[in-house]
């Protein structure tokens, strides 16, 4: 009889104290949970972006700052500008499969190869042409320096991420 006491004891010691912790595993009544500001949002999206979009999107403010449009000039460009984006994307992506190693070594790698550049060639001077008739000469050319520049930056930053201290 006394055994049975003793788990009788236990059981009911263990469910009082289960009980406990698992009500202070609930969550704070909303009312009195801070709401995070304007800005904070913001970052809390930034941060469950995947980090293409991060720095698609970081690399956007960056060409604003250095190229100064216009409010109308911005909703001209920026739509354009990414579908150059894209366009430059797809190629590449076609060009980097077809210098796989699932790919055969040979003169249709190499035509193909070709292709691709060529490719590239035109989509940049078709997006060259476009971008001219929304913005200055000037503008047109400090997008391709600014390009280059933050593309440069990015490698620099990933290359000393990567390289470790000493």
């Amino acid at each position: 009889m006394n055994k049975l006491l003793k788990h009788i004891f236990a059981l009911v010691f263990i469910l009082c104290v289960g009980h406990v912790t698992y009500a202070q595993m609930h969550p704070v009544p909303p009312r009195f949970e801070r709401r995070p500001d304007h800005a904070e949002r913001r970052l809390i999206l930034q941060e469950n972006q995947n980090p293409e979009r991060r720095i698609e999107s970081i690399k956007i403010r960056f060409l604003k700052q250095q190229l100064d449009l216009t409010p109308d000039q911005a909703n001209k460009f920026f739509p354009l500008y990414h579908e150059y984006q894209q366009e430059l994307f797809n190629m590449i992506r076609l060009k980097r499969l077809n210098n796989t190693d699932a790919q055969v070594n040979g003169t249709e790698q190499i035509d193909k190869d070709l292709y691709y550049e060529t490719q590239i060639v035109n989509i940049k001077q078709r997006f060259k042409d476009a971008f001219l008739k929304i913005l200055p000469p000037e503008k047109v050319s400090e997008l391709y320096k600014s390009e280059r520049e933050f593309n440069d930056e990015l490698v620099r930053s990933l290359s000393e991420r990567s390289t470790p201290n000493n």
